[in-house]
């Protein structure tokens, strides 16, 4: 098992608090080294699996940037610098979806690129979930919540409509707390 090492670090671009690459100098424990070894820096993210006090799952359908056609998605954003990562999925679920949660069960916290760095994700499963207030995401993205019953739910995701690996994973994860 070989141990790195980073002995620098040189920012090659920064675009914000939503991105900056870095190219590392590592060292094995070999003396093997590596001199551009590329790094991405992310904000760390949150994904909810969401349900509510009714039985049913919340689920967003919309389109993203990187994918072709609209796609199901779960609740989730970034975590804010400071923040506690189970805060922030308390934040999320308010701002998309207006609705609080009465149990969270914590499925993990997840390295996006074991190589190449860029973030966590923190994946939480929400239930006995009631809408308080109406969304107030402030966001760019157009989207409809949709509520799916548990067979839907797992028909979704075994017809591949959750496009991103993350919320897929999350609503795997959550499986054993579903089933």
């Amino acid at each position: 098992m070989k141990n790195w090492r980073t002995l620098s670090r040189e920012t090659v671009l920064d675009a914000g608090k939503f991105l900056k690459v870095e190219m590392h100098k590592v060292e094995f424990d070999d003396g093997t080294l590596i001199d551009d070894w590329p790094w991405v820096v992310a904000p760390d993210y949150v994904n909810i699996v969401t349900e509510t006090h009714e039985g049913t799952y919340i689920v967003f359908r919309q389109q993203k940037y990187a994918l072709e056609e609209a796609a199901y998605s779960i609740v989730g954003g970034y975590v804010e610098r400071g923040e506690d990562p189970a805060l922030a999925a308390r934040r999320e679920l308010m701002e998309e979806t207006g609705y609080e949660a009465e149990e969270w069960i914590e499925l993990g916290s997840y390295v996006v690129d074991a190589n190449r760095g860029f973030c966590k994700g923190h994946f939480y499963f929400a239930k006995g979930a009631r809408r308080i207030q109406d969304p107030d995401a402030n966001d760019l993205e157009a989207y409809e919540i949709l509520f799916l019953t548990k067979d839907e739910l797992l028909q979704a995701v075994t017809d591949g409509r959750f496009a991103v690996i993350s919320w897929a994973a999350a609503v795997g994860l959550a499986l054993p707390h579903i089933l």
